[in-house]
């Protein structure tokens, strides 16, 4: 590595908007974040789906379970 050309690698405070805080190493002291691992609805299992235009149904209809593990379905 070139000397002198490389930002200091430091710890840094991640605080998220939740309340959570972590650290871990960074480019800067603190950062400030929306959503974390402890609040997304990926992680928490409250994720929904909304499905507002009945695109779901709209598909199994049209496929009749073919990609759902039923062999056979919908073929000619």
């Amino acid at each position: 590595m070139k000397p002198d050309i490389h930002p200091d690698y430091v710890e840094c405070k991640v605080t998220c908007a939740c309340g959570n805080s972590f650290t871990t190493h960074c480019t800067l002291p603190k950062l400030h974040v929306d959503i974390c691992s402890e609040c997304h609805p990926f992680f928490t299992g409250k994720q929904k789906f909304v499905d507002t235009a009945g695109r779901v149904e709209k598909f199994q209809k049209k496929f009749k379970g073919a990609y759902f593990g039923q062999a056979g379905a919908g073929k000619a």
